[in-house]
């Protein structure tokens, strides 16, 4: 049996959300064993996304002012933004647009490692979704830093890796109802 196949994310957690009116943000924290600026190159150089990520980057996400097409996976059809990179404190923060929800990573040297916390605001419908779906990416990413790659498990795929579970947990966290793709497609 290969290390995917034995893959099961943990329980949800190291998640919350925050409202401001009626924007909502979505905030994911993890620790990783890996130092920052290793978690760095994971979060800016296109290959290492490739491994992990939702998405695909067509250049570094390193430099500020760069413009880079993000590329979703997984979803039914590819949907293609470009963002233009506002933020980029090597090792420490990282700010872009995907899709029209700000992405900021923020990553902070603890121990031998690092404290890596997303924040990006969603629309409320699909909050636990979001944290399910970057949960097992989160996920992915330490695989890949320490060595023992998975491969990326995004759209679809997710469903075989716990993804619902996930859902449903992180909407009980929240105190939300579990969406599911049935009422997705109402909205």
């Amino acid at each position: 049996m290969t290390a995917r196949e034995q893959y099961a994310p943990g329980p949800a957690g190291g998640a919350q959300v925050r409202k401001d009116g009626e924007k909502w943000t979505l905030i994911l924290v993890r620790e990783l064993r890996h130092s920052p600026e290793k978690v760095w190159q994971a979060l800016t150089d296109p290959a290492q996304l490739r491994e992990w990520a939702p998405f695909d980057a067509d250049g570094s996400l390193g430099t500020v002012g760069t413009t880079v097409k993000l590329t979703t996976v997984g979803a039914p059809t590819p949907h293609v933004t470009e963002t233009k990179v506002r933020r980029a404190d090597a090792s420490k923060a990282l700010e872009y647009n995907w899709g029209g929800f700000d992405i900021r990573w923020e990553l902070e040297a603890v121990g031998g490692g690092t404290r890596l916390t997303l924040w990006t605001n969603i629309d409320r419908r699909y909050i636990s979704m979001g944290a399910a779906g970057w949960h097992i990416c989160f996920d992915v990413l330490d695989q890949l830093l320490s060595g023992t790659p998975i491969g990326r498990i995004v759209g679809p795929e997710a469903m075989k890796f716990g993804w619902p579970r996930l859902n449903a947990e992180y909407a009980k966290q929240f105190g939300l109802e579990t969406p599911t793709a049935t009422s997705r497609r109402r909205t």
